[in-house]
């Protein structure tokens, strides 16, 4: 129970600084920050609305998603639980996903990264919906399962930016086989560990 205790703790520290980031592009100033680098990806008028709603709300589901994964919260406070995990939902679903997968289209690392981002993209709208599809119909112990699915591809925003800190210190990230490299294991792993801990649950 610690060990779960300090481990939500540290997500915590990891998520809401990387939130509160991702909510400073509302400034709209289009210059600001990572958007300095896409000028050219914005002038063709799809880039912008892709991006805040992705960024945007990206950074709102990381923080609605540490509400939801707390299960004492969730018995003590049922009626937020359910508007939130709607929050979550609708917005990856219509939002953040999409602009996800737009944003994909205009990264220019090469192939596999593009591929890596729009297959994440694709899982996480696939684990989403299923969550929501189990939620509604009253199967709690698969809504869990694939709504812990779909938190670990939300938490593939703060691995990316780890394997990025961590491997700046060794790689070229400039080169498109080191960028494809840490594009994927931003989420791959986080995936499969979450197989695993769905599978120990199962057969405990």
């Amino acid at each position: 129970m610690r060990l779960k205790l300090l481990a939500f703790w540290m997500l915590v520290v990891l998520a809401v600084p990387l939130a509160f980031n991702a909510l400073s592009y509302l400034n709209f100033n289009f210059g600001y920050g990572f958007l300095r680098l896409k000028q050219k990806a914005i002038e063709t008028g799809w880039y912008l609305p892709a991006y805040y709603s992705h960024v945007v709300f990206a950074g709102l589901i990381l923080l609605a998603g540490l509400f939801q994964i707390r299960e004492n919260w969730r018995a003590q406070w049922p009626k937020a639980h359910k508007s939130i995990g709607k929050f979550y939902v609708f917005g990856i679903l219509f939002f953040a996903a999409p602009g996800g997968f737009v944003m994909g289209l205009f990264i220019e690392r090469g192939p596999w990264v593009t591929l890596s981002f729009i297959l994440q993209c694709a899982a996480w709208i696939i684990c989403t919906a299923m969550a929501f599809y189990f939620a509604i119909n009253r199967n709690w112990q698969q809504h869990r399962n694939w709504m812990w699915r779909s938190y670990s591809l939300t938490l593939a925003a703060i691995t990316l930016r780890l394997y990025i800190f961590v491997s700046s210190w060794s790689m070229n990230l400039a080169q498109p086989e080191a960028y494809a490299t840490i594009a994927w294991l931003s989420w791959v792993p986080n995936l499969l560990i979450c197989e695993w801990v769905v599978w120990l649950r199962k057969n405990k």
